[in-house]
């Protein structure tokens, strides 16, 4: 497929199946928007009552406190990164569907991908450990550089950062379509990194520039998009209602706050769902590639065999 191909099935599946695809999408950024709301109100409403219940704390309390406040924010985190990975590799189905024609509704998709649900989870926990263990071992190393050579370790350390992100890259290109490998070959999450490893192999810098074209257009529009609501609280203040006091700063900073969370929760969603879209599409454009998975699509096409099923579902995989 060319990139307008891609772009242009992106938005067609989107459109043909609004419903799975937006709804998945919006509940992986529910929870980052109901924690941002959350929080925007209890800033908003509580700071002076904050600051007076922190005076009477001890040190070792006050500790307590943040620890277990930034073990919430990180326990939603990580569900929402494995939330992120299972509804992502759902939503390849209602795509590959959308090559053949064939529209999904929300419980369709969930029951043809309901079986690969905790491989997905599997997955998820596997790049998010070696995702913190390359962090771990990067500061451990910033943290041995620095105490043996002291400032001339930060030297090092710049092009030893870059050098980890171009790794990053790199290994990301060669894994993303590893939750579409789990859901339409059914595979487990090793197998999904070998195989999304072998599908992308001399196809990387391409798969690299349309991952990149996507996420600046993806950026460039959510942020577009995002401008007035950031200009909302500032032409309240300034033109609707110039003299309120402390409580009209307060509600409007919690009105702003809500309406970012809600806005950016929408916006990211549609984003999530192009995107999600695009990763789909390019793999079914490498099996194209690698394994005939075209032909094969225009024979079911043509029979119309299985219409309730997974397109690519039992296709031969070429193992060369």
């Amino acid at each position: 497929m060319m990139f307008g191909e891609i772009l242009d099935g992106s938005f067609q599946a989107i459109r043909g199946n609004a419903k799975a695809m937006l709804g998945a999408a919006l509940l992986v950024n529910s929870f980052a928007a109901v924690l941002a709301a959350v929080l925007t109100t209890f800033t908003a409403t509580s700071a002076a009552s904050i600051e007076t219940w922190a005076e009477g704390l001890t040190e070792q309390d006050l500790l307590s406190f943040v620890v277990s406040f930034a073990g919430g924010v990180l326990l939603v985190s990580v569900l929402t990164i494995f939330l992120s990975a299972v509804l992502q590799g759902a939503m390849v189905v209602p795509v590959a569907r959308s090559v053949l024609n064939r529209s999904t509704g929300f419980g369709q998709m969930w029951k043809l991908a309901r079986s690969r649900v905790w491989p997905l989870v599997r997955l998820a926990a596997l790049l998010l450990a070696g995702g913190l263990l390359a962090v771990l071992l990067f500061v451990a190393l910033a943290v041995l550089l620095i105490s043996t050579v002291g400032a001339a370790g930060a030297l090092v350390l710049i092009p030893l950062g870059l050098l980890y992100i171009v790794l990053f890259i790199w290994i990301y290109i060669k894994l993303m379509v590893a939750p579409a490998v789990v859901v339409v070959e059914e595979l487990g999450a090793l197998d999904s990194l070998s195989r999304s490893w072998q599908l992308t192999r001399n196809n990387w810098w391409r798969l690299l520039g349309i991952t990149l074209v996507v996420s600046i257009m993806v950026g460039v529009i959510s942020q577009v998009v995002m401008i007035p609501v950031s200009l909302l609280s500032s032409f309240y203040s300034t033109v609707v209602s110039p003299h309120g006091g402390p409580d009209q700063a307060m509600t409007t900073a919690i009105i702003v706050g809500i309406a970012t969370a809600v806005i950016g929760a929408l916006i990211g969603a549609v984003g999530f769902a192009f995107q999600t879209s695009v990763m789909a599409l390019l793999y079914l454009d490498l099996r194209m590639r690698w394994d005939g998975l075209d032909i094969a699509l225009l024979r079911l096409l043509e029979s119309g065999a299985d219409p309730d099923g997974v397109p690519g579902r039992g296709v031969p995989v070429f193992s060369g």
